[in-house]
Order: structure tokens, then C-alpha cells, then sequence
């Protein structure tokens, strides 16, 4: 843990993204899936390399949006070496180990570590709702189990407790915990967080990404970025440039997207169905609970993209 320094520094961190554990945009990814519910790596692999041609540094695999609640140990495996191949040494990728098990934790992050993973995304365990010496003990010992980089993910909406700042705060002296990904929208939190701690933030609400990064945040890890990629690459280095005109225009330009991917239901299947209408993936299948959306909610999904300007 550092103290705040008596200058303040530019917010985000003027550092170029290669000095960030996962750079500066990053993309919460799809798990493909064929008709049949079977995973699809072929299709994950153009997924990937679509989003780095676009200006992803580093992609998070197995996470909600990836549907990780529905998908096995083994397959979360195949797809951290696929996505692996497509993009080698092009983007980093960051693997959700996350569950509400320690030890299956552990065990996952040491499998993903193995697969090829450059860090690990570890969520709150959900569910079961430990206190906060709990959840310190749970990072902590996730932390300890491999070499690899740790971007806690706080998500207090679906996990049902929140990381507090002094838990967060405290966490930050592990050398491996290095990241959060930010969805508790709780701005004033976050500013102490980062006034006291090295931690680099990453903003996991894409309504929030220019809040986040006016406050500090050294990026985005986005879900509307599969089909706004370009987009989200240009507002973040306009507020790295301290163009604040550019990044508001091109953050207001993209409400529709946001709110037709993010709001009306849930966001897997809104992104997949918008990946769909922009030809990047054939199906877009999604494992039981999750069902496909129903046509007027893709029919208002595509005028909401086209006024965005991310489709034709």
C-alpha cells in the first residue's frame, strides 16, 4: 500500500497500457456455443481475434458474460488455450476462477494458470454471503495458489456483499492483487480506494466507464465493447489525453447501445444477439436459464445500435 502522493496524479494513470497488468480496454467475452449447446472454440477464436483487431489489450474469459455458471471446469480450460492461439502474444487473457468455493476456486485458478493465462479474474463469492474477514481470507488465499496477477471483481448485485474499501484497502499489500473490476458503482469508495492503495481499477459498468476513469481508473472491462471496441478504445485515450470534449461526446453517443445491451435483460443475451446482427458470430446460443432474446427485443436492439453508429 502507497500513501497518496502530495501532487496528484493525472486520472487515469498516463502510463501506457503495456505498464498495466491488463491494459487499459479489455473485454468481457462471449462463450460461442453451437446450435446444440456445445461450445463453439472455432467460433470463440474469431470472437477473440475480432475484438483485439479492434484495440482489446487483454480479453476476460469464463466470466458472467461468458457464462461461467453454466460451463464446466475442462471446457473453461479449452477455452483459455484457444483464445490463447488465436491471439497469442496480442492481447493478455484474464480467466475467471471465480465460485463460492475456496478450494474450487484455487483449483480453478491453478488450471487456468496451466492453460496459459496471463491473470485471473476472482469474484466475490456469491450466494453464501461471507463477512468481510471471509472474503479476505477467500483472496487471499487465491492470491497465494499461483504467480499470476489477481483482479478481484466487485459485483455486489450479484454477489449479495460488497468488497468494503478498508477490505479492499487491506488486500491491496498481497503483491499479487493488483486490479479490481469495479461494478458497485460506488464512486466515493472507489476515490479512497485509489487514494490509498497501488490498485489499478478497471470500471465493470460500462454506464459508469467515463465517471470511472475522470476519477482514476486505468480502463474498462466492458461487456458493450464486443461491438463498440473501436469506440471505447477512442474515449479512453481521449481522457488519457485529457480531451474530456471528445471522450463526453463518444461516451453520450453510445447510451443506446448501453442501455439496449445492459437494461432490459440480461446482458449475455443481449451481446450475443448484437454480435449476431453485426455478422461476428452465426449462432447465438445460450445455455439454459439463459434464453435467446425474443425478436422485438432484437428489433429495438438493432435500431438502438444503428442510432449508436456501431451498425449499418
Amino acid at each position: 500500500m502507497s500513501s497518496p502522493e502530495s501532487t496528484p496524479s493525472p486520472a487515469p494513470s498516463s502510463a501506457p497500457a503495456s505498464a498495466l497488468p491488463f491494459g487499459r480496454l479489455t473485454t468481457a467475452m462471449i462463450t460461442p456455443f453451437r446450435p446444440d449447446g456445445s461450445l463453439d472454440l472455432d467460433a470463440a477464436q474469431k470472437v477473440a481475434t475480432y475484438l483485439v483487431d479492434g484495440g482489446n489489450d487483454a480479453l476476460v474469459l469464463n466470466g458472467t458474460t461468458g457464462e461461467a455458471p453454466t460451463t464446466s471446469d475442462e471446457e473453461k480450460v479449452r477455452l483459455i488455450q484457444a483464445v490463447r492461439e488465436a491471439v497469442g502474444d496480442r492481447a493478455r487473457i484474464v480467466a475467471g476462477v471465480g465460485t463460492n468455493d475456496t478450494a474450487h476456486t484455487i483449483e480453478c485458478a491453478k488450471q487456468a494458470e496451466a492453460a496459459g493465462a496471463h491473470g485471473l479474474l476472482v469474484v466475490t463469492p456469491y450466494y453464501n454471503k461471507p463477512p468481510q474477514d471471509g472474503l479476505r481470507a477467500h483472496f487471499t488465499a487465491v492470491a497465494d495458489a499461483t504467480g499470476l496477477p489477481n483482479m478481484l471483481y466487485d459485483i455486489p448485485g450479484r454477489a449479495g456483499v460488497e468488497i468494503k474499501s478498508e477490505t479492499l484497502i487491506a488486500l491491496a499489500e498481497h503483491p499479487r492483487i493488483v486490479a479490481v473490476k469495479d461494478a458497485k458503482g460506488d464512486i466515493a469508495g472507489t476515490t479512497k480506494v485509489l487514494a490509498n492503495t497501488d490498485l489499478f481499477y478497471y470500471c465493470g459498468a460500462d454506464e459508469l466507464n467515463l465517471a470511472s476513469l475522470a476519477i482514476g481508473a486505468v480502463g474498462i472491462a466492458s461487456v458493450v465493447a464486443h461491438v463498440a471496441s473501436r469506440e471505447y478504445r477512442q474515449l479512453i485515450d481521449a481522457v488519457v489525453a485529457g480531451d474530456l470534449a471528445t471522450a463526453q461526446q463518444i461516451d453520450r453517443r453510445l447510451v443506446p447501445a448501453v442501455e439496449a445491451i445492459m437494461t432490459r435483460t440480461q446482458g449475455a443475451i443481449m451481446v450475443k444477439a448484437a454480435l449476431q446482427l453485426a455478422g461476428v458470430i452465426e449462432h447465438a446460443t445460450l445455455r439454459s436459464p439463459l434464453v435467446e432474446a425474443p425478436a422485438e427485443l432484437v428489433d429495438r436492439l438493432t435500431t438502438d445500435l444503428k442510432t449508436a453508429g456501431l451498425i449499418a
